[in-house]
């Protein structure tokens, strides 16, 4: 499941609104039948259903194209498989290209610019903050329906990108093994001797870059500067507890990475493959996050991009985010509608009652930081 390729994904994820809101093929500007037959409308410029005319024409404009190009959606992250064979179901006619499922995210934007005018192109993207906030360029932007009921802090104003499930930094770990770690500094200990893996480098994964910012501000460090954080990674690998090995379904399930950083919602899915993988958020100060959805402009299926969106952001496809342990982005409106569903959020593991998100700023600033320094430290 985890790999440092989709896993990959830079950037920690738009910041929380409050902790509640966490708890064949038309090519790009093809013209579609505008609603009532007259005249066409433009697929590729509609920022919202309204562009169409009605749902059902958003619908019939994605079903006459038939083709949808996703990427970077590994089936045993956060559910994905499960949504992806949702919208299969109840859009037959429309067929789903599922392209590099181990990517990173500044490679779905490479694959957007080496396939850009081809039919193989993405449509749309899944993607960390810091990959989003530097290519809102090759974006479009889109409002769903559900556009109000999601946070301002988690959506890019005019809709260029915006959050869709998150979660927290945590540990898992084989409780075979190891005792619940109860601190970092438990991860130093020579019992954890090549034993503690990252998701990747930092400079590039998402998910490591979250684990030097849950390490900073474990240290007593702010999100203002990620140097504590990367100096406990030093004194791991000095230690000789840094593991760099790839994080995968298969290195859990084998003991070959017994003791993980990553999203929660991740950590908690290898309990499927190791009965004995336990995950544990660290008290104290929290580290969350979010990842983001956006359009490409030269989207080769611009109405099933649109179609897409609005389906990801539909009450029963947030609920399939929190049944695979992420939390969407509509929680706090949803519980408050009475439309979550509250089994699963019941299920979520407690959180610290202090959480920590990057700014932008903050997190290009760690980006710039960990440019300069993780290699040497590391090494």
């Amino acid at each position: 499941m985890a790999r440092f390729t989709r896993r990959a994904r830079i950037g920690a994820g738009i910041a929380l609104a409050t902790t509640a809101a966490l708890a064949l093929t038309a090519c790009a500007g093809a013209e579609t039948p505008a609603a009532g037959g007259e005249g066409t409308v433009d697929a590729a410029t509609a920022t919202s259903v309204e562009d169409f005319g009605t749902f059902a024409d958003l619908e019939a404009a994605a079903k006459a194209e038939g083709q949808l190009n996703v990427i970077a959606l590994p089936r045993d992250w956060a559910n994905y498989g499960e949504i992806l064979d949702l919208f299969a179901e109840k859009y037959p006619e429309i067929t789903i290209n599922e392209a590099s499922p181990d990517i990173s995210s500044a490679e779905e934007i490479q694959a957007a610019e080496t396939n850009q005018g081809l039919d193989t192109a993405p449509d749309v993207f899944d993607l960390g903050l810091t990959v989003a906030l530097q290519n809102t360029d090759v974006f479009a932007p889109y409002q769903v329906q559900t556009w109000d009921e999601i946070p301002d802090a988690l959506k890019e104003p005019t809709g260029l990108f915006v959050g869709d499930y998150g979660g927290y930094m945590s540990i898992g770990y084989d409780s075979s093994k190891f005792d619940a770690p109860a601190s970092l500094d438990d991860l130093l200990d020579a019992d954890y001797k090549g034993a503690v893996a990252i998701n990747g480098d930092p400079t590039q994964a998402g998910a490591a870059f979250a684990a030097v910012g849950l390490a900073t501000v474990q240290s007593e460090g702010t999100l203002d500067d990620f140097q504590p954080g990367i100096d406990f990674f030093a004194e791991l690998q000095k230690a000789g507890n840094l593991l760099k090995v790839d994080v995968t379904t298969a290195t859990v399930a084998s003991g070959e990475t017994p003791v993980v950083f990553d999203w929660d919602y991740l950590n908690a899915a290898h309990s499927a493959d190791n009965e004995n993988w336990e995950v544990v958020v660290l008290d104290g100060t929290g580290y969350a996050g979010y990842y983001n959805q956006a359009i490409n402009k030269d989207a080769p299926h611009p109405a099933a991009a649109r179609l897409w969106q609005e389906f990801l952001y539909s009450d029963e496809v947030q609920n399939l985010w929190l049944k695979g342990g992420a939390r969407p982005a509509r929680m706090e409106a949803m519980t408050e509608a009475g439309t979550i569903d509250a089994d699963l959020a019941a299920a979520l593991p407690e959180v610290p009652a202090e959480t920590v998100v990057p700014t932008e700023e903050q997190s290009a600033n760690a980006g710039t930081l960990l440019g300069e320094k993780w290699a040497a430290a590391v090494q």
